[in-house]
């Protein structure tokens, strides 16, 4: 079983965008950004237009985490982008395990001790991060905090907009 399995486990369920951002320790501007120029784009639901909002799944808001914390090592966005599709090209579940080495220009995706040691023994491991440990802080943020469900979404104002509409 998947560590990620005490968060929804119903794919319709997810993280509004400000709840994902807060969890992640990011901004709003950069959620958004991100979104957009599909970095990170969330998983649950994907903005429809104006009344309606992102929602992201916990593996969504783990990626988040995880490419704050690259940027805060000074790797480039190009490298994060690349480190990003080889998590999700993957499709690991035992998330816990996995850790994200760097040698400051690239980003290598290790899922064994081994492999950090190998990686390290050839020169190339400067610094890693242990998704372990973003995991749980991540798990920590928000677990009071319960997920939406898509189409239960829309916000306040477009909720004004539709009662006058009828």
């Amino acid at each position: 079983m998947s560590e990620l399995s005490k968060f929804p486990a119903d794919p319709a369920e997810g993280y509004r965008g400000a709840t994902a951002a807060s969890a992640a320790g990011i901004t709003y501007r950069q959620l958004d950004y991100w979104a957009r120029t599909e970095l990170v784009a969330p998983t649950v639901q994907s903005a429809q237009g104006s009344g309606s909002q992102r929602l992201y799944s916990f593996r969504d808001i783990l990626v988040l985490k995880l490419v704050k914390s690259l940027l805060e090592t000074g790797i480039s966005l190009q490298q994060i982008r690349i480190a990003v599709d080889q998590l999700h090209a993957e499709g690991i579940d035992d998330l816990a395990g996995t850790t994200l080495m760097s040698d400051g220009a690239s980003v290598y995706l290790c899922t064994s001790s081994d492999e950090v040691i190998d990686l390290v023994n050839r020169g190339q491991g400067v610094f890693g991060i242990a998704v372990g440990a973003i995991l749980r802080e991540v798990e920590t943020n928000l677990v009071n905090i319960d997920a939406v469900r898509a189409g239960d979404t829309v916000d306040d104002l477009a909720a004004k907009r539709a009662s006058r509409a009828s």
